[in-house]
């Protein structure tokens, strides 16, 4: 993972202190690519812990086309929860609860998360609901169709509804691309936000596993994930962590198994995958910026 550390290191070096909407403060820069051959290893960040299992649980919630936190929560998901929660104490029902009390609500009383653990038209139904188009569908049956068409887009930046959502998607678009006469699939991000310490990371992961769910399911075989970042940011809070990082000495990547065969990607269950050889450094911990 050379390419994150060198983001890193590009960053602290020659980013832009920036005021944000969290009020926390940033170190930006505007425009920075990234490559990764899935050929050569699953791409998870070694020079800390990243918490995988998460991420796979929260990109097969987004492909279900939930906006609920309850599924995650109930799968031990803590990912999502500050936003929900950041919107309930203004309401007019908060009664001081911490996030945690908070949280055992949304667990508990379905009629609670129904009405406070909901974030709005984000990622799963913008994919799966795009004013009525079922885009993950429809690219998977363009990939199969058409693979040499242009269009094989997923968009999640709708603006005509960002105003309800609990956050505006980050990560706003993907194209994928078949390639070596069409055997092999690559996928592109584009993301608008980047937070690089606690975001990228997870990022670089979801996508690259996304890229492989669909390289299975219409029979092709996963080549690229390219990672196109926006404003790349390291929050002000977050410089001693980044700093860590940069001390540490990448190990191997790990590698990605599919245990399951089958042509429906939303036939995936968490048990379906593994990850196997992945050695880290420990853990770092950051707060989330709301």
């Amino acid at each position: 993972m050379k390419q994150y550390l060198d983001l890193v290191k590009y960053v602290l070096k020659n980013g832009e202190i920036k005021a944000d909407r969290t009020g926390t403060g940033t170190k930006s820069i505007f425009g920075w690519q990234l490559r990764f051959n899935l050929e050569d290893g699953f791409p998870l960040v070694t020079t800390k812990q990243v918490a995988y299992p998460l991420i796979i649980k929260e990109l097969l919630w987004f492909l279900s086309g939930s906006t609920n936190i309850r599924p995650l929560v109930l799968d031990g998901v803590k990912i999502w929860n500050d936003w929900p929660y950041a919107k309930y104490a203004k309401s007019a029902e908060y009664q001081e609860e911490t996030l945690d009390e908070f949280v055992d609500k949304i667990k508990n009383d379905e009629a609670f998360a129904n009405k406070y653990g909901d974030l709005g038209p984000v990622y799963g139904k913008q994919w799966r609901d795009f004013f009525g188009v079922d885009q993950i569908s429809e690219v998977i049956e363009r990939i199969r169709k058409e693979p040499d068409s242009r269009r094989l887009l997923v968009v999640a930046y709708n603006p005509a509804q960002t105003e309800n959502m609990a956050l505006p998607p980050c990560h706003s678009f993907f194209q994928f691309y078949v390639s070596d006469e069409g055997k092999k699939l690559s996928l592109q991000l584009y993301q608008r936000s980047a937070d690089i310490f606690l975001g990228v990371p997870f990022n670089i992961a979801s996508y690259a596993l996304l890229l492989e769910m669909v390289a299975k399911v219409t029979g092709l075989q996963a080549k690229e994930f390219v990672h196109t970042l926006g404003d790349a940011h390291i929050y002000l809070d977050h410089l001693s962590q980044m700093e860590t990082q940069l001390t540490r000495e990448p190990y191997s990547l790990p590698r990605l198994l599919i245990n399951k065969e089958t042509d429906d990607i939303f036939s995936f269950k968490y048990e379906d995958f593994a990850i196997v050889d992945y050695r880290h450094h420990p853990k770092l911990m950051g707060k989330v910026s709301v």
